[in-house]
């Protein structure tokens, strides 16, 4: 914690000059933050540097995909830069292609075995976000890095109500050993407070919706959430006062705006209670209510709050692990009952490569429409807000047949509000995942970070 009284008066009163420019919808239990409406008082935000005048915020977040890709049916055929068709698996993007940039030679290699012989998937994982070799345990003495979304965070995280957003799509472990001496807090957390300090990520739908409407401290929320069920309201039904008063206030284009966003807050909330009604598949395991059994809605539901956690400007920063790096998860949904990382191993059997080129696939549809949305959701400044974002997709895997971690599969899709350069096959030369992470934490408005992990300079993205 900071310790100068100065300095924290000066972001105390940073922070609240940021949160009064916003309008929230208030009740009983319940603070819905409103995304910025163009009839109200302009809203002006210092996301990026002060020499470039933002109207709007940017945004990043980090989705991670565990166990690589299969190479050579991720990377798009052409020799780079704007003419470049997209593979196979990446097909599921065409509708955005001009939105986003495949980068190859970007490198993991602080997860290289080196002297500490197999764990690929831990050192993978933990060295994601952080560009720093993990100490190998799997006791409770760990030790990583501070991860990039954290670095930010510390610097801007307090414009916004919460300084980061961490999801997660699988379970939480904290403890534990997973691969080969490797505590599993390797492989289930993507962002690090400090070298021993994961943030452990949220995978309960619930638990995020109520973080972001609910109000009060953890245990107000979980009171207020019971009364709702017992009274079989809606979040809605207690802002209702709120938001016609606003409504007033709005022009007709900013009132559809309103109503628009209002139906998507409730229509979330409908499918976590078809969830909460499902029945349990399993009665022997031990998954809290709220937890879609169904992988695909899991990660829609987890991608579209996170969604309405931008537009609001309730975070700039977060993370996403999609499943746990050297995750096993079986694909029924799409015919395949083998798990993930066993098909990986696939021996260069042909048929074996297709099932694993499958699963990628599935991965990149998922994440295309996510992106899709945020290109279809207007910001404050006209724009949409994956042109005012930066989403990493990629995996600190490269060939997961061989644990390789040079030439990472990565994708950066957004325009991170004007500053990156979309639409485009960037073929790099070999160089530190950390360079891009660099590039990205300039245009977050993040200053003085000369280093970052293994970096070595800055990427032209």
């Amino acid at each position: 914690m900071n310790t100068n009284p100065m300095l924290n008066r000066h972001l105390s009163s940073e922070r609240q000059a940021s949160l009064s420019r916003r309008r929230f919808l208030r009740g009983l239990g319940a603070c819905m933050a409103l995304p910025a409406f163009e009839s109200l008082a302009p809203v002006r935000l210092l996301a990026a540097p002060a020499a470039v005048a933002k109207t709007a915020p940017v945004r990043m977040a980090f989705v991670y995909v565990p166990n690589g890709a299969i190479p050579s049916a991720w990377w798009p055929e052409g020799e780079g830069g704007k003419d470049f068709a997209l593979s196979r698996t990446l097909q599921p993007l065409q509708n955005i292609k001009q939105k986003l940039q495949v980068i190859s030679g970007l490198e993991d290699l602080s997860a290289d075995p080196g002297p500490d012989g197999g764990g690929d998937h831990a050192r993978a994982g933990g060295t994601f976000l952080t560009g720093v070799r993990i100490k190998k345990t799997s006791g409770s003495d760990i030790y990583a890095g501070t991860s990039v979304d954290q670095v930010v965070a510390h610097q801007i995280g307090h414009l916004t109500r919460f300084p980061s957003l961490e999801l997660t799509c699988d379970a939480v472990r904290k403890a534990g050993a997973c691969d080969t001496g490797y505590s599993c807090v390797y492989e289930y957390n993507l962002a690090w407070r400090s070298p021993v300090q994961p943030v452990s990520p949220e995978p309960n739908p619930r638990l995020v919706f109520e973080r972001l409407f609910g109000a009060g401290a953890p245990a107000e929320r979980v009171a207020n959430l019971k009364r709702r069920q017992t009274e079989q309201q809606s979040i809605l039904d207690f802002v209702l006062d709120d938001a016609k008063l606003v409504q007033r206030n709005l022009n007709g284009r900013d009132r559809q705006k309103l109503d628009q966003y209002l139906s998507s807050v409730r229509e979330i909330e409908e499918r976590i209670e078809r969830t909460e009604r499902m029945p349990v598949a399993n009665p022997a395991v031990d998954s809290p209510a709220g937890i879609p059994a169904n992988f695909e809605e899991h990660i829609a539901l987890m991608f579209d709050m996170l969604t309405l956690a931008f537009q609001t400007d309730s975070t700039r920063v977060a993370t996403m692990l999609l499943a746990g790096e050297g995750s096993n998860r079986t694909f029924t949904e799409i015919g395949l009952s083998e798990g993930h990382h066993n098909l990986t191993h696939h021996r260069n059997i042909p048929e074996t490569v297709d099932k694993v080129k499958e699963i990628d696939l599935w991965y990149v549809k998922q994440l295309a429409k996510f992106l899709e949305k945020l290109d279809r959701t207007p910001d404050v400044d006209g724009q949409s807000l994956l042109h005012n974002s930066m989403i990493v997709y990629g995996s600190g895997n490269a060939d997961g047949n061989r644990h390789t971690h040079n030439n990472l599969p990565i994708i950066l899709a957004g325009a991170g509000g004007g500053g990156l350069k979309p639409g485009r096959y960037l073929k790099s030369t070999p160089a530190p995942l950390a360079n891009l992470f660099l590039s990205m934490a300039d245009l977050m408005g993040a200053k003085g970070i000369e280093k970052h992990g293994d970096s070595t300079g800055r990427l032209d993205c």
